[in-house]
């Protein structure tokens, strides 16, 4: 997966058909980005309908009032412009650490992708500030509390507008720099904003968006590493190939599930450490048997999820909604409810992976389960091995089942009461982000510990095409543990950690087989 969107070298926006492949290759791997010819048109005509507005001093809100509870109040033609400055600097009040430079780009991308759209009345030169700022790197210092995913993301996009305006921080080239100088020094200049154009900017979901859909594309890798994971450990402890036979699977055909159980077929195929049913045992327990039936819910809880995430990263949601025939709608497409709720089914979906990771984690480790040398090391008394791998692993499966709790649920009224049901859609992808971390780490605990526990089997056997693959590239990180004392474990996990972050895991098993997501 990785490498298919290394390969992507330019976006072009068209409002239409942003992909999640094309908006991590943005945000991750610095793809450049231009706006299309045909929505060039759409921007201009969208901004001529804003400009007879002011001209005319209708009453229109966020373009001739004031925003939020202040819709009352009635804005001149001479302070429109004005009121769209104030507006981001008293918006801009977050708090906390800043966004990563990735998720920082892709929130950009977002919102320039909305932009395009030809609805929002901005002038096609500011877009194309904030174009020339994703193109030459100039990344605002956004900080990742304070969205209550109500109106949109307004704290956290107000930062990201400063820097256009040659006011807050920005990064650029490595450093943090005032944001009139990481401007300059990237060449681009900073604007003064016209009627509407602070609302275009910053009434809308990217942010929760672009946090939720990065946190989607970890977890579809996960899935698959997932799988991984589960066969190599069927292969460690010698089970039963039976249950991943097509026949079964076929009669209670949820995609996930079987997408799942061929994906096992796949990666095992060719292996000898797998048994048949009835020749070692007759059934092995629920966390090997049912890999297709947990790991594909959970699979199935992510296309769901993704479904909903391409339409929202080709969505307009800023208000008012500035539409082709002239009309101007105050509505409520910057709401986050449409996001909050999969973003918290995906924090769910993937902790439920963790889990299963952790137990079959235990079983490799467990002597009475297993069979192998009581935390997988050949002298334990003296050496206590993988012991408390299992013990970090636990406590991040725990913290995942706090965070699984949804924030949707919750709602806190603001601006006069106004807005009185906020989605807490940012809550929901940010934990989902969490998860995702915490995921990652049990996933390569439990593939270090099966590669040590085949690298303790005696007899001679051949692993699976797939799993082979995979077991070669962790060997190339992180070698057999042949103990004579115990070792710095956290530097072994550290380093399996960072190949399944960086795809080198991934990449080579998908170069060995096909894998189904």
């Amino acid at each position: 997966m990785t490498y298919s969107v290394k390969a992507i070298k330019e976006v072009v926006l068209t409002g239409h058909d942003l992909t999640l492949e094309e908006l991590v290759a943005v945000a991750r791997y610095d793809a450049t980005v231009r706006i299309s010819e045909e929505a060039v048109q759409q921007i201009v005509d969208s901004r001529a309908i804003v400009d007879s507005i002011v001209n005319s001093e209708a009453v229109v809100y966020g373009i001739t009032t004031g925003f939020g509870s202040l819709c009352r109040v009635h804005i001149s033609k001479e302070d429109c412009s004005q009121l769209q400055e104030n507006l981001i600097r008293t918006h801009s009040c977050g708090f906390g650490k800043p966004f990563s430079r990735e998720l920082t780009r892709a929130m950009m991308l977002i919102r320039a992708n909305a932009l395009v759209k030809g609805y929002s009345g901005i002038r096609l030169e500011t877009l194309e500030t904030l174009i020339a700022m994703i193109n030459k790197g100039v990344h605002p210092y956004i900080p990742e509390k304070g969205s209550l995913g109500a109106s949109g993301d307004l704290a956290p996009l107000s930062h990201m507008v400063l820097p256009m305006l040659g006011l807050g921080d920005a990064e650029y080239e490595g450093q943090l720099l005032p944001g009139k100088e990481a401007m300059e020094r990237a060449g681009i200049p900073v604007i003064a904003l016209q009627a509407k154009e602070g609302l275009a900017l910053i009434n809308g979901t990217p942010v929760l968006t672009a946090v939720g859909a990065l946190a989607l594309w970890e977890g579809i890798c996960l899935l698959k590493l997932s799988d991984v994971a589960a066969a190599l450990s069927l292969e460690a402890m010698r089970g039963i190939i039976d249950a991943f036979d097509e026949r079964i699977h076929s009669i209670r055909p949820h995609k996930g599930q079987l997408d799942t159980a061929r994906n096992l077929r796949t990666l095992l195929k060719g292996s000898t450490y797998v048994t048949k049913q009835g020749e070692l045992r007759v059934q092995d327990p629920y966390s090997l048997r049912c890999v297709p039936q947990i790991h594909g819910a959970s699979k199935d809880a992510l296309a769901f999820v993704k479904e909903k995430v391409d339409i929202e990263i080709n969505s307009v949601t800023d208000n008012p909604i500035v539409l082709p025939d002239g009309d101007v709608i105050s509505g409520g497409n910057f709401h986050g409810e449409p996001m909050a709720l999969p973003f918290d089914f995906l924090g769910i979906g993937l902790a439920e992976i963790a889990n299963v990771s952790e137990r079959r984690l235990e079983r490799l480790l467990n002597n009475s389960l297993s069979g192998f040398p009581s935390f997988l090391v050949k002298h334990s008394g003296l050496n206590s091995g993988f012991m408390i791998t299992q013990y970090a692993a636990a406590a991040l499966v725990s913290e995942n089942k706090v965070l699984a709790h949804p924030a949707s649920v919750d709602s806190i009224p603001s601006c006069e009461n106004q807005e009185d049901l906020v989605s807490m859609g940012a809550h929901a992808a940010r934990k989902a982000g969490e998860i995702v971390e915490n995921v990652r780490r049990v996933v390569a605990t439990e593939l270090l510990a099966a590669c040590q526990a085949i690298d303790l089997r005696e007899e001679q056997a051949t692993l699976g095409k797939g799993t082979k693959a995979a077991y070669d590239a962790i060997r190339k990180s992180n070698a057999f543990i042949d103990y004579d004392k115990d070792i710095e474990m956290f530097k072994e996990l550290e380093k399996i950690t960072g190949i399944l972050e960086d795809g080198t895991l991934l990449e080579a098993v998908e170069n060995a087989v096909t894998m189904d997501v």
